[in-house]
């Protein structure tokens, strides 16, 4: 997603409490940053304007999340949303992290001692073209790094409107190891989900009359 250059976003986000400038440096101690340590890890690979993560973290507060983009106006929009929702339910910020960083290079500050327990993708780029579907978050390329970090039965949470992009993900898992134990090419017919969130992108397509595809993969 293209959005506009927002000057106050790189000073706000250095000003933030619950913003990493330097990914790199807790690779391995993620779980050190947080109030409560000894609580479960996820992960949100592009998070995007933060409507997600900024309500499931505030849901969960026996959860850490971590929530990852690489732009700071997209980032600095996802940090007004969790300063907004925490301060309108009068809680303090203190398990969610939001950090800045190329998703393709994860495994520079991601490793099996943080023990990720689930992974979120949301509407990622689909990258139909061919010699682009390298770059896909599903890709097998990506798959074999979330390994090096995810928990013994670790999970990845998918959701998209993108078919090609779903049907592809299915090959993608098959390939890599993991186990799909849930599926829907209709989510808000069949709820898969215990609580689904439902991001800016969903309810685009679901105005559109776009049926909503998700799974649950498990690693094995």
């Amino acid at each position: 997603m293209r959005i506009r250059y927002k000057k106050w976003a790189r000073p706000e986000l250095e000003a933030c409490e619950f913003y990493i400038d330097d990914p790199e440096n807790w690779k391995g101690k993620w779980k050190n940053f947080f109030k409560n340590p000894n609580q479960p890890l996820h992960l949100e690979l592009g998070c995007g304007k933060g409507n997600f993560i900024s309500q499931i973290g505030l849901e969960n507060p026996n959860i850490n999340y971590i929530a990852i983009d690489l732009v700071d106006p997209m980032l600095g929009l996802a940090k007004r949303s969790v300063e907004q929702k925490y301060e309108e339910a009068k809680k303090e910020v203190d398990n969610v992290v939001l950090t800045r960083f190329d998703i393709s290079r994860i495994l520079l500050i991601m490793c099996d001692k943080d023990e990720v327990e689930r992974i979120y993708i949301n509407f990622c780029n689909p990258w139909p073209r061919g010699k682009h579907r390298k770059r896909r978050l599903t890709h097998s390329i990506q798959l074999e790094k979330y390994k090096e970090f995810l928990s013994k039965n670790g999970e990845i949470y998918f959701k998209t409107d993108d078919e090609d992009l779903f049907a592809s993900t299915l090959v993608y898992l098959k390939e890599s190891g993991f186990e799909v134990v849930k599926k829907t090419y209709d989510l808000h017919s069949e709820k898969i989900f215990e609580n689904n969130i439902e991001t800016e992108h969903e309810k685009m397509f679901s105005e559109q009359g776009i049926k909503i595809k998700a799974l649950i993969a498990r690693r094995i």
